[in-house]
């Protein structure tokens, strides 16, 4: 409070402390000083922004009402006593019982510190309000990678011939990479929150954030990686829209740990807020836009989509044991190439090719006419399956040596949409289905660190298996034979916290191609990882 408003508290309360009044006029006198003193405090709270004025309004009706109350009350006391003398002219002032005025201070006390409470008067750090609905959160990641090829792979120019996105086979690499992420999650009403991350990175790639050192100095660009809008309007429903974390239950093998989806999804789990509920389904569905695409002359292409649901169930029988499946299916939509008219002049069908892809997916070339208008133009490669995944996800995780954790995972995949006839008649080639693909893996060690202890640790093993038309080669992890599909291999690595919210971690990775080219890489990674 100001030295003013002091000063009036002051008055106020050297007004009510005092006990019952000698005379008529000083009755009077002090009555009418308490109420002008009252009126001027509260009025000067209103000003200076502590009282809300329709607060202040509220106080005032309800001290009237109860003065009116307690003067009826009087009244009606006085009256029974027989002191109501109708023959003197006389004024009276209605006398106020001391225990009266102290339920009166004492309810106005109550009223005053718990608005004061709410509204944290003379707090030198309070911030205003919406500012606790909001809360950062972001981590930094400093990595070594190394690339190592054998002798005995195909030359990369090999691989460019036929579509596929290879750049190196045979010269190792070295790189120093960073990456940066910062979100902010905001609490917009009741049942309303939004969330914001941007990330180092680029546009053009959906699954990397990190960005390579190296550039001579020049600065880094950001993007924004989420935006998004989620509504809870009962506690087991979940609505999501915007470009969303991935809302599925799921590992790397379909779909990178860095990959984000734009569209709307929502989410169904009775029980799901019960911590000591042993069985809790769930359900999952959303629509996601790929690529939109304007409807013009001389483009045929549809605009092309995901559609994707999940079932599963998550069961703990004991505090120490839990179990969660999840069965997924995503149907893409529009995402096969379709073959340009022949002679062709206008790539009628050249957006059919995937707007990014990495490697290992079955391709064709949707241009037959190799030289358009008298220039020679590089091919345009399309998709030459469909691809609708049914995915089948288990996780098992023991704590029978808590807070070390036993966890096994296994995932499979299979493209349920790939058809040798479909594809000969569209394209042409005779391509024989590759559509499987499955990881296993076990976990020892802490789950998840805590952020708040160092020596947490954990240390992983793994093998997968990955066939050319398994899943979307776009979106599986891109570290693992360096992203794509048409691989099998295996993985090792662990982490250890070094201090509080930082912790250091590695990975070995050797993969083998499983058909086609002879491709064999090495991926080393050497993180040291910060959380604030």
């Amino acid at each position: 409070m100001t030295i003013k408003m002091k000063w009036l508290a002051l008055a106020v309360a050297a007004a009510c402390s005092g006990s019952a009044w000698a005379a008529p006029d000083d009755e009077r006198a002090k009555v009418e000083l308490l109420h002008e003193t009252t009126l001027s405090l509260i009025q000067l709270l209103v000003e200076q922004g502590v009282l809300k004025q329709e607060a202040a309004d509220a106080m005032l009706k309800k001290a009237q009402q109860q003065a009116a109350e307690k003067t009826a009350q009087a009244k009606a006391a006085e009256a029974e006593a027989g002191q109501t003398d109708a023959g003197k002219d006389v004024v009276r002032v209605v006398y106020v019982p001391e225990h009266v005025k102290r339920e009166i201070r004492e309810q106005v006390r109550q009223e005053v510190v718990a608005q004061a409470k709410l509204e944290r008067w003379g707090d030198v750090n309070a911030v205003p309000e919406w500012l606790d609905r909001l809360k950062w959160e972001g981590d930094i990641r400093l990595r070594y990678q190394g690339d190592l090829f054998t002798d005995g792979n195909a030359p990369e120019t090999s691989f460019q011939a036929i579509g596929q996105n290879v750049s190196n086979t045979l010269e190792d690499r070295h790189r120093e990479r960073v990456r940066l992420r910062l979100g902010l999650n905001a609490n917009i009403a009741g049942g309303v929150d939004a969330g914001i991350r941007i990330t180092t990175g680029n546009t053009s790639d959906p699954v990397s954030t990190n960005q390579t050192l190296g550039n001579y100095d020049n600065k880094y660009s950001l993007v924004l990686d989420r935006a998004f809008l989620k509504l809870r309007p009962i506690d087991d429903l979940t609505l999501w829209g915007g470009r969303i974390p991935n809302p599925f239950f799921s590992t790397d093998l379909v779909w990178d740990d860095d990959l984000n989806f734009e569209g709307a999804a929502v989410s169904y789990a009775p029980g799901g807020q019960e911590p000591q509920r042993v069985f809790k389904p769930f359900v999952t569905a959303g629509v996601f836009p790929l690529q939109e695409i304007e409807e013009k002359a001389g483009v045929a292409v549809r605009d092309k989509w995901l559609y994707a649901a999940q079932a599963g169930l998550e069961w703990a029988p004991t505090t120490r044991a839990r179990f969660k499946l999840g069965a997924g299916y995503y149907q893409y939509r529009n995402v096969a190439g379709v073959l340009n008219p022949t002679p062709t002049t206008t790539g009628l069908y050249d957006l059919s090719a995937p707007q990014f892809r990495q490697k290992g997916n079955s391709l064709f070339t949707i241009d037959t006419d190799a030289n358009n208008n008298g220039t020679q133009d590089d091919p345009v490669y399309g998709l030459a399956p469909d691809y609708r995944i049914a995915n089948l996800t288990l996780v098992a995780d023991f704590a029978e040596f808590f807070p070390i954790h036993i966890i096994g995972s296994f995932d499979w995949a299979r493209n349920v949409g790939f058809d040798q006839g479909d594809i000969l008649a569209r394209t042409g080639q005779n391509i024989e289905p590759e559509t499987d693909g499955y990881q296993a893996k076990l976990t020892i060690g802490h789950p998840k660190f805590n952020y708040i202890d160092d020596h947490e640790w954990q240390a992983f093993v793994g093998y997968r298996y990955l066939e050319r038309d398994a899943v979307l080669d776009a979106f599986t992890d891109s570290d693992f034979h360096l992203g794509g599909t048409n691989a099998k291999g295996f993985m090792i690595g662990g982490s250890y916290a070094l201090y509080k919210n930082t912790w250091l971690s590695a990975k070995w990775m050797s993969s083998d191609e499983i058909s086609g080219l002879p491709l064999s890489i090495d991926v080393f990674q050497l993180d040291l990882n910060a959380k604030f």
